[in-house]
């Protein structure tokens, strides 16, 4: 809870993925994807009710075993391909209210993030809180190589440029700054994500993550990538 803010988190894991099969329970550093996010969760000061919905026994058996309880498994038309993860959010918001359980605040904790901190988490709640008119806050990182200022078409093999017309050489402090959505954290009062089935909005405020942290889990080599980060973490390389 925060300033009187009821919070929920809800931690959206498939058992199935394409990209890499089995990523949510896939050892990271000896210890399963989604127990990453499960004990960042645990870990905040604000969240006062971890959420995990899954459609596998198998992410279930390992969300109880680092102390979340999974009493029912996802419907048959939240565990197909179609299914978003706005359609869970707004699931378990309601199956929750059924069994009387309120809250004021939402924040997805998604699995494929391990980099994230208990310290994002809680920092995002107190943003919308504390900011007026904010309704949500999303995970951003600024854009660094692919600024739309650096990139290119190409039209039979010759380069168009795609924002620098005359193809002037741009230093890095001299272009307009611009972000991309991330998912370290998506926080949301309740009643608006009821209302606008979106995260992302003209009342959403941006949570700027570093690069380190913007990595997310889709093959093995997102995976090889984040578990040398997280030792190179461990081993005070990276603050």
């Amino acid at each position: 809870m925060y300033k009187n803010k009821n919070v929920l988190a809800v931690i959206p894991a498939r058992g199935g993925s394409k990209g890499l099969p089995g990523k949510n329970i896939r050892p990271l550093l000896n210890k399963p994807l989604i127990a990453w996010s499960i004990n960042q969760a645990q870990e905040s000061n604000y969240v006062d009710e971890i959420f995990v919905s899954t459609d596998s026994r198998e992410i279930a058996d390992v969300a109880e075993k680092y102390g979340v309880k999974v009493p029912d498994l996802r419907p048959d038309e939240l565990s197909n391909d179609t299914a978003s993860s706005m359609d869970v959010i707004l699931t378990t918001i309601d199956t929750l209210e059924k069994q009387g359980k309120a809250f004021d605040i939402v924040i997805m904790v998604e699995p494929t993030s391990p980099l994230r901190e208990s310290t994002d988490i809680d920092k995002s709640i107190e943003m919308i809180v504390d900011t007026p008119d904010a309704e949500s806050t999303v995970g951003i990182c600024e854009v660094e190589g692919c600024h739309p200022d650096f990139l290119v078409e190409l039209n039979n093999n010759f380069l168009v440029p795609y924002v620098n017309k005359d193809f002037t050489v741009k230093r890095r402090q001299d272009i307009t700054p611009m972000f991309f959505f991330e998912g370290t954290v998506y926080t949301s009062f309740v009643d608006s994500i009821k209302n606008r089935k979106n995260f992302y909005h003209e009342k959403t405020i941006g949570y700027v993550v570093p690069k380190w942290k913007c990595f997310e889990v889709d093959d093995i080599s997102d995976f090889v990538i984040i578990e040398a980060i997280l030792k190179a973490r461990q081993n005070n390389i990276i603050q």
